[in-house]
């Protein structure tokens, strides 16, 4: 595991395991997991988790188990393991021989459950499920018991023994635990512990044909692989009591059950089931979109690893949900790139402008910094031209007020070369937009300083046109317009909320020849413009960049406005 960013911290959670360290439960030892279920990509609400699984055990000199719930084989995928694996070594955590899956523990599950039925504490239901439902009651009304509630044990244990043996057809069947159908506590309510459903797993192939619920299958992963402090998020709070109740009633080793806030951010959505709507209504290309938060998308985008970790850290662990702002991610997102990016001049938008005065076949290199945060980092050579491309929006015509960018007339300096004046342009005939500026330059200024200490108010970065190499940059923005897409009007599907220029997809961007053959995942900062990542789908002679996010800092902003 990688820990360099990993501090310790304090939160409620450290401050039980100490206690129990410190009264020596669990024999002193510290034992965690993350255990995703395989049905989705991982999104960086579960990297928060992974994070405290993680951090927590290497701050306790414990152990972290990687563990798939793999007990619904109608939604999981080979596909998904494969993914999580990948980015949570991506991640830079390490589970070391501790990988395992619920389906491990399907015998011995089955074993525990006909222990249950044996003591009187579970039965065998042929209720449908949407009978199961309506028997169950509401929030404010208790439950019905089934018809079938008090079945002798050994009938009970006889139609099970069939159900697993195949005999019966999906849906007829189901085992369930006898608790209590008054509890206030629904999930008390005499839960589905086996459904019979003939379904290929990823792992066991057909060997199966009744499946554990994932209520009853969970607390006993964790028993039966030694877990002290079972981690997870609030909404499984009320699952609690269930989990406790099975250990119980079986008298097998019994873990500890934490809950804390999951991570929420502004106009995102966290969810698996609502990320695959996406995904599967094209709204956006897969799972690694860079504008999904999904772990794949991230990466692809250009977060760090660190980036992610530092942001698990700094967010904090709470017992209420809160909603983090997105800007502060980007905030976390730009002091890392800020230290590690290599600084280029690269031209979105470009605008042909031509120094008159300047000799045709010369050609000049001019050293360029490649990091001001890292001198260690030394400089690279930029070539200088008589043609060069600018940003479009560095020209203007008539100038608004407080426009200090070229413009006729005015003087700017062009970055690490000299200053330039505009003294013309060129219109296209028939739309009359501007396709070419004319200017001159001082060769006096050479380096981006007057010898005679005169200022100019603007610097431009720039390409040289015979140099520059073509590029495709694909500019992301939030995925939602609205910062909570959950909060819909009823009838109103959140989708409605899809902020259709998410994405813009420029295709005449000019960069300058140092990123020739650069590889896939390669970071960035466009002089100006933004930090950039090499998307994986350049290939040679085809640049393809993705924006990570632009320079302006409104998290940063808004501390300083406070302050």
């Amino acid at each position: 595991m990688t820990t360099g960013d990993i501090k310790p911290a304090h939160d409620f959670i450290r401050d039980i395991i100490r206690r129990d360290i410190q009264t020596n439960k669990y024999d002193g030892r510290v034992h965690t997991r993350f255990p995703p279920e395989p049905n989705a990509y991982l999104h960086i609400g579960h990297a928060k988790s992974i994070y405290i699984n993680f951090s927590i055990a290497n701050e306790f000199n414990g152990l972290c188990n990687l563990r798939f719930d793999d007990t619904n084989p109608t939604k999981e995928e080979q596909e998904y393991i494969d993914a999580i694996i990948r980015d949570i070594r991506w991640l830079g955590f390490d589970w070391g021989d501790r990988l395992h899956y619920a389906s491990d523990y399907f015998e011995q599950m089955c074993e525990y459950a006909v222990q249950l039925i044996q003591k009187g504490k579970a039965y065998v239901d042929e209720l449908t499920a949407g009978e199961i439902r309506e028997y169950r009651g509401t929030l404010t009304e208790p439950g019905k018991q089934s018809p079938y509630r008090e079945r002798p044990i050994e009938e009970n244990l006889d139609l099970f023994k069939r159900m697993r043996a195949g005999e019966f057809p999906d849906g007829s069947y189901v085992l369930r635990a006898k608790i209590d159908m008054d509890s206030p506590n629904m999930n008390m309510r005499d839960p589905v512990m086996y459904r019979i459903l003939r379904a290929r797993h990823p792992r066991t192939g057909d060997k199966w044909c009744i499946y554990p619920m994932y209520d009853w299958a969970h607390g006993l992963e964790d028993s039966i692989e030694g877990i002290t402090h079972s981690i997870c998020t609030l909404e499984f709070e009320d699952h609690r009591p269930l989990y406790d109740w099975f250990l119980d009633e079986l008298g097998i080793y019994h873990p500890q059950q934490i809950e804390f806030a999951r991570l929420n951010i502004t106009y995102t959505v966290m969810s698996k089931r609502l990320l695959l709507k996406l995904v599967q209504d094209k709204s956006v290309r897969g799972f690694d979109d860079p504008r999904l938060p999904t772990l794949s998308g991230l990466r692809r985008r250009g977060y760090t690893p660190e980036v992610i970790r530092n942001f698990c850290q700094h967010t904090g662990v709470a017992k209420a949900n809160t909603t983090i702002d997105v800007a502060f991610l980007e905030h976390c997102l730009r002091e890392d790139l800020n230290q590690k990016a290599q600084r280029v001049m690269g031209v979105l938008r470009p605008l042909r402008l031509v120094i008159d005065n300047y000799p045709e076949d010369q050609v000049e290199e001019f050293d360029a910094m490649n990091n001001p945060e890292d001198h260690a980092t030394g400089t690279r050579k930029v070539p200088f031209s008589r043609v060069l491309y600018i940003e479009q929006d560095d020209f203007r015509e008539e100038p608004p007020p407080k426009y200090y960018r070229l413009a006729p007339g005015r003087e700017v300096r062009l970055r690490y070369a000299y200053f330039i004046t505009c003294v013309g342009i060129t219109k296209d005939e028939r739309s009359g937009e501007i396709v070419e500026v004319h200017c001159t330059y001082d060769p006096a200024t050479r380096g981006g300083d007057a010898s005679d200490g005169r200022r100019v108010k603007s610097t431009l970065h720039w390409v040289s046109a015979r140099h520059a190499l073509e590029a495709e940059v694909r500019l992301y923005d939030l995925p939602f317009s609205k910062e909570n897409p959950m909060d819909v009007e009823e009838g109103t599907d959140f989708r409605a909320y899809f902020n259709p220029n998410s994405l813009e997809v420029l295709t005449s961007c000019r960069v300058e020849p140092a990123l020739a053959d650069v590889p896939s995942g390669s970071r960035y900062q466009f002089e100006r413009m933004g930090y950039f990542c090499v998307d994986p789908d350049s290939s040679p002679g085809k640049l393809v960049f993705n924006r990570i996010v632009s320079l302006r800092d409104t998290w940063l902003k808004i501390q300083k406005q406070q302050e």
